[in-house]
């Protein structure tokens, strides 16, 4: 992904890559080169401290490490308070696409009375549930909270190895890890004698980068943590 955000970026009108800096190298190379925006693909110990050097030195930052939890978030938000004008922007996903489909699904799930989520990904991602099926989740707690619709039926009384998947704010998430995938993830809504099912399918890592792109452009004219894409699109 370092790689192909790169290539992307020298690719782009009025963007240029100013450093590349790998496991093991100064980030320091990135105030001497003048960086404005920094890209971060890492993993999540390491993107918490590269927020931290870059805030410190007045970098805004473009996030799309996966595995990016709560009280990580939580620390972001302490490091902003200190400085109010740099950007941080945490995208759980960069396919256009995908984020539409977050979007779909919290608006659809209002009318349903069921709804669970079905990740499926490649079988050497470090976590599950996904960052994407992490933010649906939310998103839909709180598209259906606001409609006042209450949990998804389920009767299940006995599933002490978790055979019904994980709940995330009341929302059942599934994942899958299966050679031959990228990056799938698809979302179920069921009401009485009808369901519907939006699915999303990224094909090749180069559907993340329009939506990196994106966010390099905008991150600096939005100060302060924004999570998730589509605020860059006004959706």
């Amino acid at each position: 992904m370092g790689r192909q955000v790169c290539d992307a970026v020298e690719a782009a009108d009025g963007l240029e890559v100013v450093a590349r800096i790998d496991v093991g190298q100064d980030p320091k190379l990135a105030v001497a080169a003048g960086a404005e925006v920094a890209v971060d693909f890492t993993n999540p110990e390491a993107t918490l401290g590269n927020i931290e050097f870059c805030v410190a030195n007045g970098i805004s930052v473009v996030v799309g490490t996966s595995g990016f939890g709560p009280d990580k978030v939580a620390r972001v938000e302490e490091l902003l308070a200190g400085n109010s004008e740099v950007g941080i922007l945490i995208a759980p996903n960069f396919s256009l696409g995908a984020v539409l489909m977050m979007k779909f699904a919290a608006q659809a799930s209002a009318f349903f009375e069921s709804v669970e989520i079905v990740e499926l990904h490649h079988p050497n991602k470090l976590d599950a549930p996904s960052g994407t099926a992490l933010r649906t989740a939310q998103l839909i707690a709180e598209a259906r909270k606001a409609a006042g619709v209450g949990r998804s039926p389920d009767a299940t009384a006995e599933d002490a190895d978790h055979h019904r998947g994980g709940k995330v704010d009341d929302v059942t998430i599934h994942s899958v890890r299966l050679r031959g995938l990228i990056a799938h993830q698809e979302v179920l809504l069921g009401g009485v004698g009808e369901t519907l099912t939006i699915r999303h399918d990224s094909l090749d890592r180069a559907s993340f980068m329009p939506g990196v792109l994106l966010g390099v452009r905008e991150v600096a004219k939005h100060p302060g943590l924004t999570i998730g894409l589509e605020h860059y699109l006004s959706l």
